[in-house]
């Protein structure tokens, strides 16, 4: 099958989005499927041979984070020549809401449309105040696919219609066979996300970190991820600042071995959040899971079996929770094998067979409307006879 991928946010800057579009690819071209992904990207990316770059993206604040999206006449002149080079079986467009290559793509592409809704902002005004500007666009899209219930529920209240909820997918053996760090080891608490954005809860961590070390003072933080590492331990005594250590960006296979070291991987995320992937891949590593009450995450975490849940921007209810989870090592390893066993439905053998079904579904459809239509006009023409 020929399958052409619509990434709408720029894929030199790692988000969550990218990594599902990312690996989608590339276990549908181990399956033997030709692929092509359209994605923004400056001129110097370095980018995988299935990726074609549709140009430079621009920041755009949405949903307490920060978009880089591609938008206007280029783009639209880019997607067209990329569609027409193409000649795909199906597309899939991620995130067709958004302003974006994604909407650029509906307008233009002829055909079956697979669509899938990652964002959850059941108050989105830009998104009610664009539905007659959508409407036509959406119109074109053949199968809905939410990353989760929440994200099917903003789309079934700002703009109609329903989709299949399809999880995001991780390589879960990946993660799993990962060798642990030793210096990552040992009394250590994970954090990773962007330290500067602020609904990836880093502040309410840091806010917690004081009770947990009067509890537990050999406890060290490790956080990976960019921004502004002084700021981020700005608010701690001088004292604690050494018991965090900043690694920067990591590689994804270092993401697997801090995932595999840590004795507890900490999820303070205050909103915004349709899915949780880091939490399927901390669990994939075998890490044990505190994360904040997001609906979103409660439902990756099977409402608590699977990694426990602390109140939402409660910084006391995080640190007691910690410091329990960090002094009784059996149930961390309880954790460690409800996760692993519970994590499995994420894997990619299962999400990648959901979404190949819905690319069957809908080409199938075409080819029997195309079908019928060539029937209807040969009928026209008095070529069929009783």
């Amino acid at each position: 099958m020929r399958i052409g991928i619509v990434c709408p946010y720029s894929w030199d800057v790692p988000g969550g989005v990218q990594f599902h579009i990312r690996d989608l690819a590339e276990h549908l071209i181990r399956l033997g499927h030709e692929v092509s992904v359209l994605a923004p990207a400056d001129d110097d990316t370095p980018l995988p041979p299935y990726v074609v770059s549709a140009g430079r993206a621009v920041p755009v604040p949405y949903n307490g984070s920060v978009a880089r999206l591609n938008f206007g006449f280029l783009s639209a002149a880019r997607v067209r020549r990329w569609l027409h080079d193409g000649t795909f079986d199906v597309i899939h467009i991620h995130e067709p809401a958004s302003p974006s290559l994604g909407l650029l793509t509906c307008w233009a592409a002829q055909g079956p449309i697979v669509a899938t809704f990652h964002t959850s902002n059941p108050r989105s005004r830009a998104m009610v105040a664009a539905y007659s500007i959508l409407q036509a666009a959406l119109e074109k899209i053949s199968a809905r696919i939410a990353v989760s219930e929440y994200a099917r529920r903003t789309l079934v209240e700002h703009l109609g219609g329903d989709a299949v909820v399809i999880p995001n997918g991780v390589d879960v053996d990946f993660f799993a066979g990962a060798r642990p760090r030793a210096e990552w080891q040992g009394e250590t608490i994970g954090f990773m996300g962007r330290i500067d954005e602020p609904r990836k809860g880093l502040p309410v961590l840091m806010g917690a970190l004081p009770k947990i070390l009067a509890e537990r003072p050999g406890t060290r933080l490790l956080v990976a991820g960019r921004g502004d590492e002084e700021e981020a331990v700005a608010s701690l005594p001088k004292e604690m600042r050494s018991r965090v250590e900043f690694l920067g960006m990591i590689s994804d296979e270092d993401k697997a071995r801090f995932l595999r070291s840590v004795d507890l991987y900490v999820a303070p995320n205050t909103g915004g959040e349709s899915f949780g992937i880091i939490l399927v891949e901390a669990m994939s590593a075998g890490a044990p899971v505190l994360a904040s009450d997001l609906d979103a995450f409660a439902q990756v975490l099977d409402q608590g079996a699977a990694g426990e849940l602390f109140a939402n921007e409660d910084a006391d209810a995080l640190a007691a929770a910690a410091v329990r989870l960090l002094g009784d090592p059996k149930r961390r390893e309880e954790l460690r094998t409800r996760g692993s066993a519970h994590v499995r439905r994420f894997d990619w053998s299962t999400v990648g067979a959901d979404i190949l079904s819905v690319y069957e579904t809908v080409t199938d459809g075409a080819a029997a409307v195309a079908a019928d239509e060539r029937s209807g006009l040969r009928a026209r023409l008095g070529l069929i006879r009783d």
